[in-house]
């Protein structure tokens, strides 16, 4: 990872990933423009908070519940989530610019107002959410860095997993899919490590999706690839 300080003096993150992909389309590029500063939870960055002050969730949703989805890619999970739940409020964080712009079109055609959008590395906004502030959280197909000695920066690590397990309140779940099955058995060491119970009752529920659960992309080209997605449920303690 790079080393060195942020221009605050803040450690220096890289992003996982792809920030941007192929050029943006004019509709894109407005969506953007018009509608991604009013969809942000609030000061995240080093820039706009240097203090680290937590955010107002409060001030964002209301007395809703808070969900987060890391890594909400094209965005369909997470506005299909918004429509179902109605009653809570979600948080999608994803720094690939271009999943920001598929997801704030189909935010308009949707038209949930229950969303607020990071749109950078997920550890930022750790820094700012409250303690014992999330009800559920979800990481859906994430990036598996295949390469062993990648591993370190899946998002099934200590770095991610201690902020993610402060930010939960206790009792709440946590949903990883994934078609990887080295992220699977990664999961299964690192997650209860962090201090969270794995609900699964037997191996027959890793092929079985939620109740709620919407097919995204990521999990149509596993199965059209030939992997199995698997679906791991923890519970904050």
């Amino acid at each position: 990872m790079t080393q060195g300080k942020h221009p605050t003096g803040a450690p220096w993150r890289n992003f996982y990933g792809r920030l941007k992909g192929k050029g943006l389309r004019a509709s894109q590029e407005a969506r953007l423009d018009e509608d991604l500063g009013a969809l942000s939870p609030g000061p995240v960055g080093w820039e706009e908070n240097p203090e680290r002050a937590p955010l107002d969730l409060a001030a964002l949703f209301g007395a809703r519940p808070v969900w987060l989805e890391v890594g909400f890619g094209g965005g369909e999970h997470l506005v299909h989530q918004a429509g179902l739940h109605p009653e809570v409020g979600i948080i999608g964080c994803e720094p690939y610019i271009n999943g920001v712009a598929m997801l704030l079109g189909k935010i308009r055609k949707a038209g949930v107002e229950n969303l607020a959008v990071h749109p950078g590395d997920v550890r930022d906004l750790f820094d700012v959410l409250p303690e014992a502030s999330l009800e559920k959280a979800f990481l859906l197909y994430p990036d598996p860095w295949p390469k062993k000695k990648h591993h370190r920066r899946r998002f099934v690590t200590p770095e991610y997993l201690a902020p993610l397990a402060r930010a939960m309140k206790p009792g709440a779940e946590f949903r990883i899919a994934t078609d990887i099955p080295d992220y699977v058995r990664q999961a299964l060491e690192e997650v209860p490590r962090a201090g969270f119970d794995w609900l699964a009752e037997g191996p027959a529920d890793w092929r079985a999706p939620w109740a709620d659960w919407i097919s995204t992309r990521y999990e149509q080209k596993a199965l059209r690839e030939g992997r199995v997605p698997h679906y791991l449920t923890f519970r904050r303690v």
